[in-house]
């Protein structure tokens, strides 16, 4: 095929890539060594490479030719042939751990840089053009959290906010919302954005010991959107994990009697609405996107009944028979939440306060908090995209993977939360990774534009592939078949050739 002669710039993808380390191997999937990879758009030609990122994880167990880093499904133990004061000194400093910087989940811009990003407070830049692994920023020392989320969200100046939890203070934990300017002058030193980080707000945690995991969070033009799951990392489990010989996977519970609670903040009082709003308990990873409409906030997220997902990915389960003998016990359901922040505050208790037309309700409870119910929109969707220009706005189309019962997708979808209709893309043994949408240059409708994916060849005898799909139709325009192995990858970006300035310090 062809590709459209306006397509230059980078896709910039990152996953696991490496699982097994001399004669040691990662329980888990989402544990393995960071491996980036890119498409190069230029002049109708398309340019492959890949290369791991030389995160100090790396670079210390190839040293070690085996895993001396603790992930989050592996943990690691130390030489057993260092001497005893050695061994005892290592249990303490485990307490609150080191974590590792194998950033291995996304890609995030903060002014003309770019990082690799995973779920720890590491974060680690790279150079998009030749994926080599330059400073390591550890937002610990701007801000004070333990773990931050691989899916910020960007405003229209260039600020990106993100969300991280903080543990530390003397069992005060909280939610931590904040805002990284973009660098501010050229003769600033480097990572002078991070210097210039700012906190937003932050929300109490409705449980000290027991903080909600959470994968990303939502925003709309005048709020933040923060889902409490109960999901939740146990921290005493935690602290003692590396003692106890277990890994920090198994510290996070689901406790399906508890509720899921909503949390609101206005970005200009950087204050969190006071009325209580909550549904039922549910695991979420990623939101789709949120919006205002009516004096309520309207946002689609992807929800599970359990949280199955995460134990999918473990190695043991990772065999030849993968998808036959691997079901999900709760399939992912894309959700739609209508919440009325101005409604009747005499409104009977029991009636339905979303004025909208929808089958999403909130409903006042005695106690004067709402009880949210949702619009079901469509089922089996995962990795959901959009176009970014509509972030936070009323909008029509995600982009998404489809899975069934199994977590490996097989097809790409397009959905139209208007009118739940469906375009679908697949082909016989394809495994495609989330899906990118690139707007046209002379884009006038949400749809304008192109969608990229790297499609991986259950058959390992087939090359992988990169596939353009016109964004409108849903047809393919053309395909890059890549002669190396390709792995199944989690986020990425693409990088317009505009927004490639590159220093070569």
């Amino acid at each position: 095929g062809h590709l459209p002669t306006w397509l230059q710039g980078i896709l910039l993808r990152n996953g696991p890539g490496m699982h097994t380390i001399g004669d040691t191997k990662y329980n888990h999937w989402f544990d393995g060594l960071a491996l980036l990879h890119s498409f190069t758009f230029k002049n109708g030609e398309v340019y492959y490479r890949s290369k791991y990122l030389r995160s100090d994880t790396y670079n210390c167990n190839i040293e070690a030719n085996r895993i001396v880093v603790s992930e989050f499904g592996t943990m690691a133990y130390p030489d057993p042939c260092k001497n005893i004061f050695a061994k005892a000194f290592s249990y303490l400093s485990h307490t609150i751990p080191e974590f590792t910087d194998n950033c291995l989940i996304n890609i995030m811009r903060t002014g003309d840089d770019f990082y690799a990003t995973s779920e720890t407070n590491f974060i680690r830049k790279i150079n998009p053009q030749t994926l080599e692994t330059l400073d390591k920023v550890d937002y610990s020392k701007y801000v004070a959290v333990n773990v931050a989320t691989s899916h910020p969200h960007y405003d229209s100046a260039g600020n990106v906010l993100n969300m991280g939890t903080s543990i530390v203070d003397k069992g005060k934990t909280k939610y931590i919302l904040f805002k990284i300017p973009p660098s501010v002058a050229e003769k600033e030193k480097k990572n002078s954005c991070f210097k210039n980080l700012e906190v937003v707000c932050s929300i109490p945690s409705r449980s000290l010991l027991h903080p909600s995991y959470y994968h990303s969070f939502g925003i709309t033009e005048n709020y933040i959107v923060f889902i409490e799951q109960p999901f939740k990392l146990d921290i005493v489990k935690m602290a003692t994990a590396y003692i106890r010989g277990v890994n920090w996977a198994s510290c996070l519970a689901y406790n399906k009697e508890e509720k899921t609670w909503f949390h609101f903040v206005d970005k200009k009082t950087k204050k969190e609405v006071s009325t209580k709003f909550y549904t039922d308990a549910m695991v979420l990873f990623h939101h789709i996107n949120a919006y205002e409409e009516d004096g309520h906030i309207i946002f689609d997220i992807i929800a599970y009944t359990d949280n199955s997902l995460y134990n999918m990915f473990y190695l043991k389960n990772l065999t030849k028979d993968f998808e036959e003998n691997n079901k999900l016990t709760s399939i992912p359901t894309c959700k739609r939440f209508v919440v009325p922040l101005k409604y009747d505050k005499d409104a009977e208790v029991g009636s339905n306060l979303v004025t909208l037309p929808s089958t999403a309700t909130a409903v006042k409870e005695k106690d004067g908090s709402i009880y949210c119910q949702p619009e079901i929109l469509c089922e089996g969707i995962e990795l959901p995209r959009i176009n970014y220009d509509y972030n936070g706005k009323k909008y029509k189309y995600v982009f998404a993977t489809e899975v069934q019962w199994s977590p490996v997708p097989t097809k790409i979808a397009k959905f139209n939360v208007q009118t739940k209709e469906m375009l679908q893309w697949e082909e016989d043994h394809c495994w495609p990774s989330e899906p990118i949408f690139v707007p046209s240059p002379d884009a006038r409708e949400e749809d304008d534009g192109i969608v990229l994916t790297c499609v991986v060849m259950s058959d390992p005898k087939e090359a992988p592939f990169l596939l353009v799909l016109d964004a409108k139709t849903f047809k393919e325009l053309g395909r890059a078949t890549v002669d190396v192995e390709m792995h199944l990858d989690l986020h990425g970006m693409f990088i317009p050739e505009k927004d490639l300035k590159f220093d070569t310090e």
